[in-house]
């Protein structure tokens, strides 16, 4: 990822020039591990979000929800959803990158709509050839596999507007917790 970022006074303004992304994964995530136990995790994590202006969020026990603040909300806005494990070695923080519930839960729907529409055209389809009655349904297979196409790139275009805000996210996340965080 490449970004310009102007950082003033503890605030990442939202003087961006054209990120790039270059991961075809639909919600990347990284595993981190930290010396620090989860509870002064959550304190840090909850403290900062205070006094943040780049970032909004949730903190539970085994879980932090870090989103961008309201006003700069938009359709395709990142959020990142932490759990932290404790291990005799620190705590295991796992991220996940990604839309927002009803977005992702939005495009499951329509691939799974797809996929059974897919099995039920190539059931019926098969049934019509074993019978050597004409495929009268046939063009429907390469519009179900455009449309899964269409979502594929419509989810990697929405991420690619995200990815400033995803990026803000993830560098208070790494501010905030004093380390690099590499996602997989």
């Amino acid at each position: 990822m490449l970004f310009l970022i102007i950082l003033s006074s503890q605030k990442i303004t939202s003087t961006i020039i054209r990120p790039l992304m270059s991961s075809f994964r639909i919600r990347p995530r990284f595993k981190q591990l930290s010396p620090l136990p989860a509870e002064a995790l959550r304190n840090i994590l909850s403290d900062a979000l205070e006094s943040s202006a780049i970032c909004e969020g949730v903190v539970q026990p085994h879980f932090v929800l870090l989103t961008v603040p309201v006003k700069d909300r938009h359709f395709w806005s990142p959020q990142l959803s932490l759990k932290f494990e404790e291990t005799p070695e620190g705590t295991v923080i796992r991220g996940h990158y990604g839309p927002r519930p009803n977005i992702w839960t939005l495009f499951a729907f329509s691939y799974l709509a797809i996929g059974i529409l897919g099995v039920f055209l190539l059931m019926y389809l098969f049934s019509r050839w074993s019978l050597d009655m004409p495929l009268d349904f046939l063009w429907a297979l390469p519009v179900l596999g455009g449309g899964a196409l269409f979502l594929y790139v419509l989810a990697q275009f929405g991420q690619k507007i995200g990815a400033a805000q995803m990026f803000a996210l993830h560098h208070f996340f790494e501010e905030t917790i004093s380390d690099k965080v590499h996602i997989d």
